[in-house]
Order: C-alpha cells, then sequence, then structure tokens
C-alpha cells in the first residue's frame, strides 16, 4: 500500500511517493520478483489530513495490504503510525521525518529519509564548517511539526558551532502569505544567511517578497524545498543560488540516477524529486529485507512485519538516496547529506569548495 496526498497543495509529493513506489515494483516483477513472488501496488488519497489518511489506510486494509510505504507528510504518518502499531503491519514512510513517526510505533515504522533533527544539524554543521555565514536568521512555521523540529535542532547546533542566530521568526498555517514582519527583522538584525526549514510553496512567497524589499541574503534549506523550480507562477530566477539538504538530486551523474531519471521520464513524463526517489528506495528496501527473512506471501501481515522489523536491522543498502545506508532496532536511516544548489535554473551538487566561494 502507499498512502499521500494526491490531490491539494500537497500532491506534488504525494504524486512523486506514488510514481517512485510504482516504478519499483515494475522493475521488480518484471526481473522475477522476489525470489518469483510479484509485488501488487495500491495507492490512496489523504490529501494531506491526518483523518483522512485513517480512511486511506482503512481501505488498504480491506485490500489485503501487508506493507506500507507511507505516509508521504508528517502529520498523517504519526495519525497512521498508531494504527499500524496495533495491527503489527511493516510501515517505511519515505518522506515523513519527525522522530514522532517512529515514536507513533512500535518498532514497525522506518525511515528512508533524514529525521528532523538530523536535518538541522547537519544543516547548521554545513553552514559553519564551510563558512557560509556568521550571522544568521531563521524564517519558520511554529505550526508545523516538520518546521519546528527542525528549527529547534539547527539553533541548539549552530551556537555550538559559533555561529550567532541573529533573528529567529515565525509564522503559522493561518498567517503564511505576508512575510514582511519576518523578512523586514532578519534584514534589520544584519543577516548574512535565512535558514528555512519550511515547504517550497512558503519558502517561494518569502524568497520573492525579499527581492522586493531589497534583501539579498544567503539561502539555505532542507528537503522540503525540493519542487521549488517547478511552483507555477513562481520566477524561478529567485532561487538562484538558493541551497538545501536533499538526498537526491536528478543531476547526479552516477550510472542508477541517471538510469532511473531516464525510465521515471519514460513512464511519467517529467523529471523525478528526491520523494519519488525516496519511495523508489522504500521498495527496493523492502524487497532486501524480505529476501534476507525468506519473507513469504502466505504468511499474515503480522509475521511479515516481525521479519521484516528483523531484516531492516541486519541489511546494507545502497540507493539513490544514499549509500550504505543502514538502520536501528527504532527505524532511523544512517546516511550522509547531499547540499544541492540552484545554478540556472537546475538543481546541482554543490562541492565544499563551490559552497565557501
Amino acid at each position: 500500500g502507499v498512502i499521500g496526498p494526491l490531490t491539494g497543495p500537497a500532491a506534488t509529493y504525494g504524486i512523486a511517493v506514488q510514481n517512485g513506489a510504482d516504478l519499483a515494483v515494475k522493475e521488480i516483477n518484471a526481473a522475477g520478483g522476489v525470489d518469483g513472488m510479484m509485488f501488487e501496488l495500491k495507492a490512496e488519497d489523504d490529501e494531506n489530513d491526518p483523518e483522512k489518511t485513517i480512511n486511506a489506510y482503512n481501505t488498504l486494509k480491506d485490500w489485503g495490504m501487508q506493507m506500507l510505504v507511507g505516509t508521504t507528510t508528517t502529520a498523517p504518518c504519526i495519525a497512521v503510525a498508531g494504527k499500524t502499531a496495533s495491527d503489527n503491519v511493516f510501515q517505511i514512510t519515505p518522506s515523513a521525518s519527525s522522530p514522532d513517526v517512529l515514536s507513533s510505533g512500535n518498532g514497525n515504522v522506518f525511515q528512508v529519509c533524514f529525521t528532523d533533527p538530523n536535518q538541522g544539524v547537519a544543516s547548521a554543521q554545513y553552514i559553519a564548517e564551510n563558512k557560509l555565514a556568521t550571522k544568521v536568521a531563521i524564517i519558520y512555521n511554529s505550526s508545523d511539526t516538520y518546521s519546528s523540529g527542525i528549527y529547534q535542532t539547527f539553533a541548539t547546533e549552530a551556537k555550538a558551532k559559533g555561529l550567532d542566530v541573529v533573528a529567529a521568526e515565525a509564522f503559522t498555517a493561518d498567517n503564511k502569505t505576508d512575510f514582511s514582519v519576518q523578512i523586514q527583522k532578519a534584514k534589520d538584525a544584519g543577516a548574512e544567511l535565512v535558514f528555512l526549514p519550511i515547504y517550497y510553496q512558503e519558502a517561494s512567497l518569502i524568497l520573492a517578497q525579499a527581492n522586493k524589499a531589497g534583501f539579498t541574503p544567503k539561502w539555505f534549506g532542507c528537503d522540503g524545498m525540493d519542487g521549488i523550480l517547478d511552483l507555477d507562477g513562481f520566477d524561478a530566477s529567485l532561487a538562484e543560488d538558493l541551497m538545501f539538504l536533499t538526498p537526491f538530486t536528478a543531476n547526479a551523474t552516477d550510472e542508477a540516477t541517471q538510469k532511473f531519471v531516464a525510465d521515471y521520464k519514460e513512464a511519467f513524463g517529467d523529471t523525478p524529486i528526491q520523494f519519488a526517489a525516496d519511495a523508489y528506495d522504500c521498495v527496493y528496501v523492502i524487497k532486501a529485507a524480505a529476501e534476507k527473512e525468506d519473507v513469504t506471501p502466505d504468511k499474515s501481515a503480522s509475521d511479515i512485519c516481525d521479519a521484516l522489523k528483523k531484516g531492516m536491522t541486519e541489511i546494507t543498502y545502497d540507493g539513490l538516496t544514499g549509500k550504505s545506508i543502514t538502520w536501528s532496532e527504532d527505524g532511523e536511516p544512517t546516511k550522509e547529506p547531499t547540499v544541492v544548489v540552484v545554478k540556472s535554473g537546475e538543481y546541482q551538487v554543490l562541492q565544499a569548495e563551490d559552497a565557501a566561494e
């Protein structure tokens, strides 16, 4: 089963997850499946709504789902994790990054993405170690678990690394169109870099409004920034030199990425974003863990879950979103972050020497 927002404002993420998982399933089945056993995939829309995600889960449960790729976003994933825990159904999320996702389960929930705390820590470390700035401002969504979680660990690590957080300005889901106050405070404080642990929809407005205000700091975000260049009505030139953490960029030159991008474009007529790559990896991770534990489809979903929980802690996976990825018993992955920068309207992997210029 796959659950994510296939309609609504967050549909970019959910559709990418559905497509990435679908591509992996078709590849695996064409190559002989899991020891000859075929995957079957069914996706349900939750519209990024915790209540609707329970309906989606129940629909998939009635269908006969034995393992879940999802959900795509954090709040719905926390809601579903309580259900998969009580049912003992294996759940692996491509992109719900809050630690609360893992603590909501019973050891049955795993992540492919970085957790929010890890993103905050890694961002502060990268900014400090590459001397991108000394005075940093933060604009974050205090009503969003993803954003506030990253903000908190970033602020702590920034202080430890000697960065001066000169402004930390919040907004909420009820007030996320006018950022003039936050931008002015960051500008007045002399911020050389603004950290944006938010999604690209709000970031696009901040970039546009900052440009009008004559505020031109460096900009640094996290994986929620992926997709900003494809946003309808957004002037992509405003994102030039924007940096953000991501586990995947379609412009990477390794053979696996190039093949994935080509196959994805052929199948769906679009360039994949990281959420698609995360979901693609999720399915292959399930395959690896299932083969490790000799999982067969005649077993109950609960027995499959117990087997996969064990297998996940014993495999090492080389995927699109990281090499030599391993998982702890609590479901958190260990892998290295990648930073990309927008150059000439494209995402490019940022090398340390380039970042310092």
